[in-house]
């Protein structure tokens, strides 16, 4: 029970910090780095016996030039930067950033 409601919590969490964070577009790539696109991710990003969907990989394809943002903002870095978030990214056939 009390797993449930740590899980529970922490992806209100994650929702509420990507609410947070406002749309920044990429400039010259054409890329819209809402963070808030990856939301189809939050279950395979919390619980590794989640694979991630086909809507989340695509959403991760789409939001690659913008992970190393992701992973310098300190609010989202806490979130991008977890085991979690490595193996929706390795799944989705997308390689980890090294920025």
């Amino acid at each position: 029970m009390m797993k449930k409601v740590s899980a529970t919590l922490a992806v209100l969490v994650i929702v509420t910090l990507l609410l947070v964070e406002a749309p920044q577009p990429l400039m010259g790539q054409g890329v819209s780095c809402n963070p808030l696109d990856l939301s189809s991710c939050l279950g395979s990003i919390t619980s590794s016996s989640s694979p991630p969907s086909a809507t989340c990989c695509q959403k991760v394809r789409e939001q690659r030039p913008c992970l190393c943002q992701y992973l310098q903002n300190p609010t989202l870095r806490q979130y991008v930067n977890t085991p979690g978030a490595r193996r929706v990214a390795s799944a989705c056939g997308v390689p980890y950033p090294t920025c």
